[in-house]
């Protein structure tokens, strides 16, 4: 049993839940500096144990911990203090600012494009917050002991690994050779390991591809709303965004005057959308009577609990117009930054070529190759059944309350894949606005779709959903329906 001590008793007096007053005596610690940056919390478990608790309670006040930002996880070593949470240091006055080259000045720009505005921490005494806006992987369910052996074993058998003397630019052959037959079995891609580039996370290979793509002033195709890190590529390229209108069935296929579009056919970020086979097929037919490349964003559709997954856009191409970039982001664990695309053969040496400039040596090598058993071995393969069980039964729990509680105020997008649901605001903009407003007074917060969006549109919201309990996510609706009931009582 750990030697650890929180003022529960107290929180205990104030709050009727039990995992409000655990969150709240370890936040409190926290931000006293009783439990410095990177103090190392007991496991569930042991927490459970030591005060009388149940342990779902206990993982509850983790996941809200986790989620505003005072702890961080680490998969198989444990949950600790994060850091950042004391008052910055005084500043000593203006600086001189940096001259920046004309792509720097545009990649800053961009930034500042689509992000959500900043909004002040809940009062002392507010609701615990409960947030819908990350997103991340429920890594409760991890299979840590199973990734270890593997990170263990990749140590093993290749001790130099995490140099750099030797390396492909294009990543560890082990994990390319591991996705190509992976997505060749899940996905009908009929891709070869030699066509595959691994990346730091799906969007540096994003940008990577934009600026090779993309010269300054040249027309790029975007869904509109799509990925604002995707608009925030272009504009720092200085391409010219060219948004695509939607509907019900995704991206509406025009014979645009361009020569690069990006798409999510799998399932349309963030509407959820799904593309049909027939606009499929009229996407490649654009690309090919314009030259174009297309490049498909694949970055959920592992999880899929209804329907038949149709084939990827990179499974029909016959003339190799098809990028394919997938991550491992949202199916294993966030800091697990490992992206990839599957290239067509003429852009396999400009890519390789341009990584290794930026990355003289590939980051996390005995990672990748401890993914690459992982997959192997079946574990990989293991865990997503695993967890599509989970967010299946997670987000039917969700919808089902949402739709039941909240359908007079929102249309939720039908979805059959994915880790966040899409809700049109059936009201006015205005009404938006207040219910945003009354419902952060409530301690919920959501992101607003309209990030997402190249030109103005209806008033949407997300709501991704992995990353919080049912319990949480449940409770999150009541409270968004009673911040609609105190908009109402404040009109009578």
């Amino acid at each position: 049993m750990p030697d650890f001590t929180i003022p529960l008793a107290a929180f205990n007096e104030k709050y009727r839940y039990k995992y409000l007053a655990v969150y709240y005596a370890l936040r409190a610690a926290i931000l006293d500096g009783t439990l410095p940056e990177g103090t190392r919390l007991p496991a569930t478990r042991e927490l459970a144990e030591l005060y009388g608790l149940s342990r779902g309670s206990v993982s509850q006040a983790y996941d809200m911990l986790h989620a505003d930002g005072y702890v961080r996880t680490s998969v198989g070593s444990g949950t600790f203090v994060a850091g950042g949470l004391q008052p910055p240091l005084a500043d000593d006055g203006p600086k001189a600012p940096i001259a920046l080259s004309r792509w720097g000045q545009r990649a800053t720009a961009a930034m500042a494009i689509g992000g959500d505005a900043g909004e002040a921490p809940p009062p002392e005494g507010a609701p615990v917050p409960i947030s819908y806006r990350d997103g991340g992987p429920w890594e409760a369910l991890f299979p840590g002991a199973e990734w270890n052996s593997a990170l263990a074993w990749a140590a093993r058998s290749k001790p130099g690994a995490s140099s750099g003397e030797g390396a492909d630019p294009a990543g560890e052959p082990e994990l390319r050779a591991a996705i190509a037959a992976h997505l060749r079995r899940s996905r009908g891609i009929a891709a070869e390991a030699e066509h595959i580039c691994l990346f730091n996370g799906s969007m540096q290979a994003l940008t990577l591809l934009t600026q090779l793509l993309l010269g300054e002033g040249e027309p790029a195709v975007l869904e509109d709303p799509c990925y604002y890190g995707i608009s925030r590529a272009v504009a720092a390229c200085g391409g010219v965004a060219v948004p695509a209108a939607l509907d019900e069935g995704g991206i509406v296929p025009r014979d645009w005057e361009a020569r690069l579009l990006f798409v999510t056919p799998g399932r349309q970020f963030p509407t959820g959308a799904v593309l049909s086979h027939a606009r499929r097929r009229e996407l490649l037919a654009w690309a090919s009577r314009r030259n174009a490349v297309i490049v498909e964003d694949d970055y959920d559709s592992e999880f899929r609990w209804g329907g038949r997954p149709l084939e990827p856009l990179k499974a029909l191409d016959r003339e190799e117009r098809v990028v394919y970039v997938g991550s491992f982001s949202k199916t294993m664990f966030a800091a697990l930054r490992v992206g990839y695309a599957v290239l067509p053969r003429a852009l396999v040496r400009p890519v390789a070529s341009a990584k290794a400039l930026y990355e003289p040596v590939p980051p996390a090598r005995q990672e990748q190759r401890a993914l690459a058993r992982f997959m192997r071995t079946g574990g990989y393969e293991r865990h997503l059944r695993r967890m599509r069980r989970h967010y299946g039964a997670k987000q039917e729990a969700f919808r089902r309350c949402f739709e039941q509680e909240l359908g007079k105020l929102f249309h939720l997008r039908p979805a059959d894949a994915g880790l966040l649901l899409y809700a049109e605001w059936r009201r006015n903009p205005e009404e938006y606005a207040a219910f945003r407003a009354a419902a952060a007074a409530r301690g919920v917060r959501f992101r607003d779709a309209a990030v997402y969006r190249i030109t103005p549109g209806r008033p949407a919201a997300c709501f991704p959903f992995s990353h919080l309990a049912e319990e949480t996510l449940i409770e999150g609706v009541f409270r968004m329906k009673a911040a609609w009931e105190d908009i109402q009582s404040h009109r009578l």
